[in-house]
């Protein structure tokens, strides 16, 4: 097992609601388990706000969390020290969702991509971690004439390659990919998703790949993961999830999906989400999306259900059946 997490917890400190309260912790994500193999890739879904982000960055402890446990390689993270945990970052990457935005303006795209290993491997000397640089620029397509090249020279879609590109540098074994192509062009998005995979395929990557898009993470995960309201709701193998999510939440995501031929889509009928998006500073008492559930009965606004399992896979929700 490459990756573990443990019932985690993550929350935010927040001011309290007086000019002399005290401040308390927000709850953010709240629960969730998971597991990740090498060479595997976890997609997980959701509406923005949800929780997503904030648990990609708590998996690489970049986000402490407020409860349970993330382990690597076995190792419980909360052990490591400080020393421990910089050694680390070179087998734990993240690929963040606005290339341009990390990536420094005033510095060469060589430099940029040479920096980590300053800190991974001091023992280099400037010409070896150029190098270095070089053929990891190299690795995601682009020339040795890039290393001299800076930001603003340099396309959106190039730009994310550059961070895929940092990532890659310190040889991890593992990378995060929070909303990787969300900021892209569609024929540019295509093309990083194959980058990725065909890295993957090469490197034995596992990927914690974060998105809305339901489509892109159908191209690139093995599981599926959907979050709502900070809580998981259901999991479930990729071909298992997109013949048929057993969630209503899962469902309604799905029918939000574009089909692609306009004459499908014209006769297509997708039901709307009503109700009010539940508040995370006042959440539902029960499931959290019965607010919104077409199928919502008592029992989801009393109790709130927890992750069952249906062979394969799992949902958290009261009136799920099993699939045959």
């Amino acid at each position: 097992m490459l990756l573990e997490a443990r019932d985690l917890d993550v929350g935010y400190p927040v001011a309290g609601a007086g000019l002399f309260s005290a401040a308390r912790i927000l709850p953010i994500v709240h629960g969730v388990n998971l597991t990740l193999e090498p060479g595997q890739t976890l997609g997980i879904v959701g509406e923005s706000g949800c929780g997503k982000s904030t648990l990609g960055r708590a998996l690489l402890r970049l986000t402490m969390p407020t409860g349970g446990q993330v382990l690597w390689q076995g190792q419980d993270m909360a052990s490591f020290s400080a020393s421990d945990l910089r050694r680390k970052r070179a087998e734990m990457q993240i690929i963040f969702q606005d290339p341009l935005a990390a990536l420094d303006p005033r510095m060469t795209l060589g430099k940029i991509v040479s920096r980590p290993l300053a800190t991974f491997a001091p023992e280099l000397s400037k010409a070896e971690r150029l190098a270095r640089a070089v053929k990891a620029l190299e690795e995601v397509g682009l020339s040795e004439d890039f290393a001299r090249r800076y930001p603003h020279e340099i396309s959106g879609g190039q730009a994310q390659r550059v961070g895929i590109a940092r990532a890659l540098i310190g040889r991890p074994k593992m990378m995060v990919c929070d909303e990787p192509v969300s900021a892209l062009d569609v024929s540019i998005q295509a093309q990083v998703i194959n980058l990725l995979m065909d890295l993957q395929e090469r490197m034995g990557l596992a990927l914690v790949f974060i998105s809305h898009n339901l489509a892109v993470v159908r191209h690139i995960s093995h599981q599926v993961m959907v979050m709502c309201l900070g809580h998981v709701v259901e999991v479930a193998p990729k071909t298992d999830f997109y013949a048929g999510p057993l969630h209503p939440y899962s469902q309604a995501l799905m029918e939000a999906v574009p089909e692609p031929d306009p004459v499908r889509e014209k006769g297509r009928r997708g039901t709307a989400l009503t109700g009010e998006l539940p508040s995370v500073l006042n959440p539902p008492k029960g499931c959290v999306f019965a607010t919104r559930c077409p199928k919502a009965q008592a029992l989801c606004h009393a109790e709130r259900p927890v992750l069952r399992s249906f062979g394969d896979r799992q949902a958290a929700c009261h009136f799920v059946e099993s699939p045959t």
